[in-house]
């Protein structure tokens, strides 16, 4: 479209240019030639009352002397009285031309080698008719064309030029928003929910990036819907499984608690199977906006009022430290709800029946840090679980649960790692950075200590 418009405009360009340039050039030629000519007939009308006078050659040289222009002007004198022909000064024209003009009595010019004659007639007192021939060079008729045409080609080729630059970036003006539309359709179409298209351009183009964030507002809102939707099926269904497990666990010995048993553990499967189909199938959404987010305290302590109903079945002792304040993060409420429903499940799932364990969460300045730490056996081997956590899913393990957590923390430029808890297991750690800056020193653990001033392993 752009080289489309630059050539259009070339082209109209041109042709006005043409239009106009040769006309005008043709003009200025025939307004030098008529100066050049104007000029000779005045030099001609100063010597025609002298030859109306006196036919005198002594003082028709004086006359034409005196008019400055003997070099280039002649008198062609007819025979009359008794006195013969004479002509005066250099005669260019030939005397055909010379008789043709004292016969018709008019003015005339002809061309002659190195310019042109003016043949201008003028009646003596006698009845004759004399000739007076003026000389005007071939320079003097061109005199200035050459600059006058050198300076419309410069200005024609300046419009063309000029125009070229307008159409060009006319064409940029609209060539570029198309383009950002169709990356935008092309990165909407990968996958990319957050792509956006800004609304520049003329009209149209405009109208039409608008309905394009339109609809890319629309997708999002429907795959957060959707997202929303597999997180209630997921707090629906493991809940009750895992109060389900615990229950069919204390049935005791025998057949009727063996296929109670393996029933419950074939429904999780099943269950962690259509989970994991939903998250892997999952497109990538777009990053939470500013304003966004929760009070992960307060997620903290409704999540722990439900699994303390579990602890305390299982006589586990359990605390939660840093949330008696509010802790702004930049997650949604249902995310950071998925996770912590993830890891404490793990928990129970993983370590024996009254094991201890905790939650904390440290408030840094450009980070929050939440610790979901057990006083459990641990975990021989941390990358095979952080590898299971990005959904290869071994052992027995669906991979789920370090995959909600660590998609969470990488969402906000954080991330997730495994170590050992002061009670003695495993200590899950979240980095979660705030306010979207670079994420933070991921190196010993003295470091993030020395940071926040809390006690962090």
């Amino acid at each position: 479209m752009r080289w489309a418009l630059v050539k259009v405009c070339l082209a109209v360009t041109a042709m006005v240019v043409v239009a106009f340039a040769v006309p005008l050039g043709m003009v200025v030629k025939e307004l030098a030639r008529d100066r050049a000519f104007s000029h000779a007939e005045r030099e001609a009308a100063a010597v025609a009352p002298a030859l109306s006078i006196t036919t005198d050659r002594a003082q028709l040289e004086r006359v034409v002397a005196a008019a400055g222009a003997d070099a280039g002007m002649a008198v062609h004198l007819p025979a009359t009285g008794g006195q013969a022909a004479f002509d005066l000064g250099h005669r260019r024209a030939v005397e055909e031309d010379i008789a043709t003009v004292r016969k018709l009595g008019r003015a005339s010019t002809t061309e002659v080698p190195g310019g042109f004659t003016l043949l201008q007639p003028v009646a003596l007192s006698s009845g004759a008719v004399a000739v007076v021939e003026v000389f005007v060079p071939q320079g003097e008729v061109r005199h200035g064309v050459g600059m006058a045409w050198a300076v419309l080609a410069g200005v024609g080729a300046a419009l063309i030029v000029g125009s070229v630059a307008v159409a060009d970036r006319l064409g940029v003006r609209m060539v570029r928003p198309a383009q950002r539309l169709a990356d935008g359709a092309h990165e909407l179409g990968e996958g990319k929910l957050g792509a956006r298209v800004p609304e520049e351009g003329p009209t149209e183009l405009r109208l039409a990036a608008a309905a394009f964030n339109a609809m890319a507002d629309q997708v999002i809102h429907l795959m957060a819907n959707e997202r929303e939707l597999a997180a209630d099926l997921s707090h629906r269904l493991r809940t009750p499984l895992t109060v389900l497990r615990l229950n069919a666990a204390s049935l005791g010995e025998g057949p009727a608690a063996e296929q109670t048993r393996a029933a419950v553990a074939q429904l999780e499967r099943e269950v962690d199977t259509i989970i994991r189909t939903a998250r892997e199938t999952r497109p990538q959404t777009a990053a939470a906006g500013p304003g966004a987010g929760c009070d992960a305290a307060e997620v903290v302590r409704q999540r722990m009022s439900f699994w303390s109903a579990l602890a305390e079945d299982e006589g586990r002792k359990w605390r939660v430290a840093g949330a008696d304040r509010p802790v702004r993060i930049p997650v949604a409420r249902a995310d950071l709800a998925a996770a912590l429903d993830a890891l404490l499940g793990n928990v129970f799932r993983h370590t024996p029946e009254g094991t201890a364990f905790a939650v904390d969460v440290h408030n840094g300045e450009d980070a929050v840090i939440m610790l979901v730490s057990d006083a459990g056996p641990g975990i021989p081997d941390p990358t095979a679980a952080m590898a299971r956590g990005r959904g290869s899913g071994t052992d027995g393990s669906t991979g789920l649960g370090l995959d909600i957590v660590r998609r969470l923390a990488e969402s906000t430029g954080g991330d997730v790692r495994i170590g050992s808890s002061v009670l003695g297991g495993t200590e899950i750690r979240i980095w979660i950075q705030l306010d979207g800056r670079e994420p933070i020193r991921r190196g010993h653990r003295g470091v993030v200590r020395k940071r926040w001033g809390v006690a962090v392993r």
